[in-house]
């Protein structure tokens, strides 16, 4: 009896607890796809899709603008400007609408620029020549063809500035504004940061399963009895199983945002405007302010399956506890909220807000750091005390 109590001293009855639960996840193989399905493949398709953008962006300037001009012989200096500007150009005889749609189907060309038969007779009338511009809008191409149509503006806007500059008027009268735009708003780090904010709803996941199976399931089983038999208080056990399961959710957001930075880190975002500027110190601290969270996550679905009568039960129940912290993140740009003190106090939107201003090398200050470490904590907190009171009751432990 004596050493059986001097072990219990030194170490604490939910520390027993929680590294039972630690082992029989980590046997588990749900489990353990589950962490590598969310560390490796989510950063991975995150990459693949960032890698789509980058080469969609860079498409234009490296293979050039696949454009099919008819009567083009008709506008030699149009033709000229168009190649100027990377644009390359096959001219082709007469095609009657069904061709040009059978063309554009085709999906290899941006578009089909028309020359009318009278082009050239209203042109040197100075009046409007008739030019027409076929694309297909379901085609991956509509960055090309708004460069095209911006190229075609520019042309157009050069033989009005010289017809006016041939009449005497100066062609100052066509543009009497001249508009500077100045982005202050770091664009760039914004964006890259809720993508990366993406990354905290997985913590949701980590644990679920172990948090339901060490509490709803375990009392389907009726293995949940023989460990309310064992000389342990009821804030122990609930307090063990709620510290493994926070466990492995801290431990798959680690190994997730590590993951994620190696593959942002090699991709070269500049190339569609963005930046990965988050160094590993800087992403420590994203790690630090994000274990607050992990607990509550922990708490709260230790605390839902334990108030569910049934295994199925807590699972829909836990599932909605991932859709819900989902809302403000999608709300908060839908709506283009400004960064204020409340988004702090609000869990994964407060982690997310926080990353934003990190990322465009803003401070947070004393309250956002509190604010996100605190409220998460104080909310862990009251689930767990409610889970310890259901825990104490026998009506929840023999399923009646």
């Amino acid at each position: 009896m004596k050493s059986s109590k001097i072990v219990t001293n030194i170490v604490p009855l939910w520390m027993v607890v929680m590294t039972k639960e630690l082992t029989e996840a980590l046997r588990d193989r749900r489990t353990l796809i589950m962490l590598g399905m969310l560390t490796l493949l989510y950063p991975a398709l995150v990459g693949l899709l960032l890698n789509k953008m980058i080469e969609r962006g860079t498409r234009t300037g490296k293979a050039g603008i696949e454009l099919v001009v008819i009567g083009g012989a008709q506008a030699p200096n149009l033709l000229a400007q168009l190649r100027e500007k990377s644009v390359n150009v096959s001219e082709r005889g007469p095609m009657n609408d069904a061709e040009i749609k059978a063309l554009l189907r085709e999906k290899k060309v941006v578009g089909v620029l028309r020359l009318g038969a009278e082009f050239a007779d209203y042109y040197a009338e100075v009046r409007p020549a008739p030019l027409e511009l076929w694309f297909d809008s379901s085609a991956e191409k509509q960055d090309q063809r708004l460069e095209l149509e911006s190229i075609l503006r520019g042309y157009a806007n050069g033989i009005a500035g010289a017809r006016l500059e041939a009449h005497g008027v100066s062609a100052a009268v066509l543009s009497p504004l001249r508009l500077e735009r100045y982005d202050t708003a770091g664009g760039s780090s914004t964006r890259i940061s809720t993508l990366l904010g993406m990354f905290f709803v997985p913590v949701f996941l980590f644990g679920l399963s172990m948090a339901i199976d060490s509490t709803a399931g375990e009392r389907e089983r009726r293995s949940l009895e023989v460990l309310m038999a064992q000389p342990m208080r009821a804030r122990d056990l609930v307090i063990g199983k709620w510290l493994a399961a926070s466990l492995l959710a801290a431990i798959g957001l680690t190994v997730e945002l590590v993951v994620a930075h190696g593959v942002l880190s090699t991709l070269p975002l500049e190339e569609i405007g963005l930046s990965w500027r988050l160094g590993l110190p800087m992403l420590a601290v994203v790690v630090a302010t994000a274990l607050p969270l992990c607990l509550f996550v922990g708490a709260v679905q230790v605390a839902m399956a334990m108030n569910s009568k049934t295994f199925k039960e807590a699972q829909t129940t836990a599932s909605i506890v991932v859709v819900l912290p989902m809302l403000p993140m999608l709300a908060v740009p839908m709506f283009e909220m400004s960064t204020q003190s409340w988004m702090y106090a609000v869990p994964v939107l407060s982690n997310q807000t926080m990353l934003q201003s990190l990322a465009s090398n803003q401070a947070p200050g004393a309250l956002a750091y509190l604010l996100t470490c605190i409220v998460p904590l104080l909310l862990a907190w009251a689930a767990v005390a409610f889970a310890s009171r259901r825990m104490k009751s026998e009506q929840y432990v023999m399923g009646i």
